[in-house]
């Protein structure tokens, strides 16, 4: 018998939602030419029971500003160990796809989209680096769901404090660490299995 949240989930539109949240080099003393990559997180959510059935994860050494600054370290937890000696971002998106291949999302009968919170990740941090470093960018990066507006069209409320704020609104315990890109990841997946919960249909709702 399937549980009250199971049977609560609405047919979706998709096969696969892979929930995505990069880290990249910052500073809060001085603004850097380019921000980079840093922490390369995917998450591959079942569209029927919204369970986690594969990751992709890597750390990506950023080729600008090859020493993270202090400030990035404190806010992210990533350190210098961390993405030293680690791919550059070229190779990444190489092994990306590759991943992608081997969890059979890119056969043409298999229905998938990118689950961010906001539309930074993809409309604006890897466009931008695609663009600096003239790396080809795979088109499936252009469809996304943006989890602050399905949480709004669910719950009528602004996300006006980020995923934390949405964590609080749904009752959901925040897990590992803010702005870990891998933790981030799973806290996001949950919020989109509670909207599932609630009957929400999701539809690409990127920011044009």
């Amino acid at each position: 018998m399937a549980s009250a949240s199971t049977s609560s989930i609405q047919r979706q539109k998709y096969d696969y939602f892979l929930v995505l949240d990069f880290e990249a080099t910052c500073d809060n003393k001085s603004k850097l030419n380019q921000n980079e990559i840093i922490e390369f997180p995917v998450l591959k959510i079942s569209g029927r029971t919204f369970e986690c059935e594969s990751i992709f994860h890597t750390y990506v050494t950023p080729t600008l500003n090859r020493q993270l600054t202090e400030f990035c370290t404190e806010l992210t937890g990533i350190t210098q160990n961390d993405v030293t000696n680690q791919p550059i971002l070229s190779d990444v998106l190489q092994n990306f796809e590759e991943w992608l291949r081997k969890e059979y999302l890119l056969n043409p009968k298999v229905n998938f989209i990118f689950v961010t919170c906001g539309d930074w990740d993809l409309f604006t941090m890897l466009p931008g680096q695609c663009t600096y470093f003239n790396l080809q960018r795979a088109a499936y990066f252009d469809r996304w769901i943006n989890i602050k507006k399905s949480f709004k069209k669910v719950t009528g409320k602004f996300a006006n404090s980020g995923m934390m704020g949405m964590l609080n609104d749904l009752h959901i315990q925040h897990q590992g660490r803010h702005h870990s890109g891998i933790d981030d990841c799973k806290n996001i997946a949950a919020i989109l299995k509670a909207l599932a919960e609630r009957g929400h249909v999701f539809e690409e709702n990127r920011k044009k």
